[in-house]
């Protein structure tokens, strides 16, 4: 009953209005001239008795008042009641129900344009969903990956008050502190820069560069990473390829395949890093030796927070791959990946040339 009362409290209008009915009686009323007119050519008005008079006045009274019932149920049923439909739909929805489901007034082959609405309505509310959904996961990942070095950071700090400490110990847990304050710091970066990525809040500034060059010093980063693994390490670059894009955007990308490429590379393994031009495009190529990945891994590697390799989760934060998709995306290129379980993994980048 309280929720009839507040619809109406809503509602400012009803189905039946007696203004439209008496605009509608005057209508009518007057297409009775048309009547009279035929009346006249025939018989003169002197000879119509008054109680005719009364009479017609009378029937189009009643056929107002039936038109008016008539018209209203037909607006109630036809676009009123599904409106009244959809408006408590989209009550629910902002108070933050996403399961709300509208279900179409006609078969498939019989729509019209408030089936079509109710579709779109429906769609929507599927697409705030999963919005909803990923922010909640999203969140929830956070407050995993913050927490995690911040034990780490807090249980070896603890440890480090004893006073009987062993000056090797002492240097471990605060080799460890370190490391997991370096990690924290790493994420928030990343949530930041992903962030700024997401709401286009950087300033995507095209310059051109030599792309040969960038690819270089990115692998020359893991240099000692690569060499300490074991890991023989394989470049095919041109000497010079000139593209026009953002510079330190686009080292995200490389420095994330190539870490990936280095971080599931067993030793012994070899990583490839190959770059080729023509006329339109730059293609870039990060492949390894390592691990690989199944069609399940494939389909979530770009999702923020996935790790399909659990057993590296603690070298990163599933972020890496998020950050050069968004990267990719904002410079008009594409990236592919080819993977198979123990068979390693390539990465292709497609870069357009502007000319």
């Amino acid at each position: 009953m309280r929720k009839i009362k507040k619809e109406k409290l809503r509602l400012k209008s009803q189905h039946f209005s007696w203004k439209e009915f008496f605009w509608t009686f005057i209508v009518l009323s007057t297409l009775t001239a048309g009547q009279a007119l035929i009346y006249d050519a025939y018989l003169s008005v002197e000879n119509v008795p008054p109680q005719y008079i009364f009479g017609i006045t009378g029937y189009w009274i009643i056929v107002a008042f039936i038109f008016c019932l008539f018209t209203a149920r037909q607006k109630y049923k036809t676009f009123d009641k599904p409106m009244r439909k959809l408006s408590e739909a989209a009550k629910q929805v902002a108070e933050g129900d996403f399961s709300v489901y509208l279900e179409p007034l006609h078969i498939a082959d019989k729509k019209d344009y408030v089936d079509v609405m109710f579709g779109d309505f429906n769609k929507m509310v599927e697409e705030l969903g999963s919005i909803e959904t990923l922010k909640n996961d999203f969140i929830s990942n956070v407050s995993h990956e913050i927490k995690t070095p911040l034990s780490v950071i807090h249980s070896y700090a603890m440890a480090l008050q004893k006073v009987d400490l062993s000056p090797t110990l002492r240097t471990e847990y605060t080799d460890t502190i370190i490391s997991a304050s370096q990690k924290l710091t790493t994420l928030v970066i990343n949530i930041l820069k992903l962030n700024k990525l997401d709401n286009q809040e950087i300033n995507h500034v095209p310059e051109p560069f030599d792309l040969c060059r960038q690819l270089c010093d990115c692998a020359l980063t893991f240099e000692n990473s690569w060499e300490e693994k074991n890991i023989g390490f394989v470049a095919d670059i041109e000497d010079r390829a000139i593209i026009r894009a953002d510079e330190s955007m686009l080292e995200i990308v490389w420095l994330n395949l190539l870490s990936n490429a280095l971080k599931f590379t067993a030793p012994g393994g070899t990583i490839t890093l190959s770059q080729t031009s023509d006329k339109d495009t730059i293609t870039v190529t990060v492949a390894d030796t390592g691990c690989g990945m199944d069609e399940e891994t494939m389909k979530h590697i770009f999702d923020k927070f996935y790790q399909g390799d659990t057993s590296h989760s603690g070298e990163g934060n599933g972020l890496g791959l998020a950050l050069s998709l968004r990267v990719i995306e904002l410079v008009g290129g594409a990236i592919t990946v080819r993977s198979e379980p123990d068979q390693g993994t390539t990465f292709t980048v497609k870069l357009k040339v502007e000319k």
